[in-house]
């Protein structure tokens, strides 16, 4: 019988380490007494560093400080399967996992503590957000038809080698979309450089970009190479470039015309092989026709155009940025926040941001500084953002009863979309569809999904009496 019951533990430890799925178990007290193979790859942390320590302190999980499914099988006596959460890894990165629990019994039936299987779904997630049209393009995630137009012709622009102008509010993400050109480009492996025009003066400007040689001013002590040398076989990013002066604009532009330049205090003209990429957060083609900015430096820069949207225009796409700056920070900081609730989501997703993207990575950044639990409630927002909400009256918008989730704000900022579009196209639901890029029975498909009610009338006869 001893040699059988033998026989039998050694099958098992075989079968636990051949699984794709990690398995690990826990006694009284909630230390780890066993960790398989999968568990070590799919944490990144050994088996060894694993056994006797605490079960919260291994996966720092969502679930640790709330409704832990081993909890409950513990003390309820009864398994449960499939239960969604996550865990931060060892790299501090956030994985998706579907577990299962139990009791660990022994062969007299004796509980000896809880064995928990955990599947990583982290390929299952990403479809997830193919489905339901998330794009994602280096550190830039986003669902808004805006964005995904840009993402959809950024390989092209990438290769072309052509210069390109950025335009597009402060704090909309102007130089991670060129970095990503850069990423996608065959200068992928060359240097990025990157210089604010409007943070200098003309003289410092054009040494910093031109270079100087020795004796060319006071303190010039020896030779500096320019930043479109250091760049050369790179990429360089002018942002502001509708800061700068009409002066500087003529040197600027002989160099994108001739692709040589001159060091101050040089006779010589040096070569460069680098791709511009121009970005400003001002209308260039308005300062054309004022006068103020060069017609043919402008026509130069201008070969291909892409316009980033704030972000009160992609509302949408505010949760996803959400959920990708807490992991970033929780990577960062060591943290294991979880989220943030439906009532602080709502008061952010109503708000203008009028420092767009960057505005609401500081607006999550003071969040963690001040949230100790796992969720990001009302009370770590920044005052200011308490306080205008309250102004204007701004409610909760999410459905009553809802899951805490950011599933529920995109259905909520979805609604939002769908009824402003049928409002400006009085109800008519095939206008409202085109106006919002999908088919017909698309929207209609979401109004009922969204239990949205509008009025009987389709709105046609409006359209017809207007010639539409």
């Amino acid at each position: 019988m001893k040699k059988e019951k033998g026989i039998s533990s050694i099958a098992n430890k075989v079968i636990l380490e051949s699984i794709s799925d990690g398995v690990f178990t826990v006694d009284h007290e909630w230390r780890i007494t066993s960790f398989n193979k999968a568990a070590e790859e799919i944490t990144g942390i050994l088996r060894g560093e694993a056994i006797g320590r605490y079960c919260w302190e291994v996966f720092r999980s969502n679930m640790c400080e709330g409704d832990c499914a081993l909890k409950r099988t513990m003390k309820e006596g009864k398994s449960f399967v499939n239960s969604s959460t996550h865990f931060v890894n060892s790299e501090k990165k956030r994985i998706p996992i579907l577990v299962s629990t139990s009791l660990l019994k022994s062969a007299d039936d004796e509980v000896l503590g809880g064995v928990e299987t955990f599947r990583d779904i982290s390929v299952v997630e990403e479809m997830r957000r193919e489905l339901s049209g998330i794009v994602q393009l280096g550190d830039m995630v986003s669902r808004s038809r805006t964005m995904t137009r840009i993402f959809g012709i950024l390989d092209q622009v990438a290769l072309s080698d052509s210069t390109v102008l950025i335009e597009g509010e402060t704090g909309t993400g102007k130089e991670l979309l060129a970095r990503a050109i850069r990423n996608l480009s065959a200068r992928k492996d060359r240097r990025f450089v990157g210089i604010n025009c409007g943070a200098l003066p003309d003289t410092l400007l054009e040494s910093e970009l031109f270079g100087y040689k020795k004796g060319a001013f006071t303190g010039a002590q020896k030779d500096k190479p320019g930043l479109f040398l250091a760049a050369s076989g790179g990429t360089i990013l002018l942002d502001e470039i509708g800061d700068t002066s009409p002066s500087f604009q003529v040197k600027l532009l002989r160099v994108l015309e001739e692709r040589e330049f001159q060091p101050l205090g040089s006779v010589d003209k040096v070569r460069t092989d680098v791709r511009v990429i121009a970005a400003t957060n001002r209308d260039l083609a308005q300062m054309v026709g004022e006068g103020v900015f060069r017609r043919d430096l402008f026509y130069r820069i201008n070969v291909i155009h892409l316009k980033m949207p704030p972000l009160r225009q992609r509302r949408e796409d505010i949760p996803l940025l959400i959920e990708r700056f807490i992991s970033r920070m929780n990577r960062l900081k060591d943290r294991a926040i979880a989220g943030i609730d439906s009532e602080a989501l709502a008061l952010l997703m109503d708000h203008s941001y009028p420092g767009n993207i960057r505005e609401l990575e500081n607006i999550i950044e003071h969040a963690f500084v001040l949230c100790t639990e796992s969720m990001i409630g009302v009370r770590h927002l920044p005052a200011d953002i308490i306080t205008l909400s309250k102004k204007q009256g701004i409610a909760p918008s999410l459905p009553d009863g809802s899951e805490t989730t950011l599933n529920a704000a995109i259905d909520s900022t979805e609604t939002r979309l769908i009824m402003e579009a049928l409002e400006r196209n009085e109800y008519n639901r095939r206008a409202a569809a085109e106006e919002l890029g999908m088919h017909k029975t698309t929207l209609f498909r979401k109004l009922h999904r969204l239990g949205i009610k509008l009025p009987a009338r389709d709105g046609r006869s409006a359209f017809v009496k207007k010639g539409v």
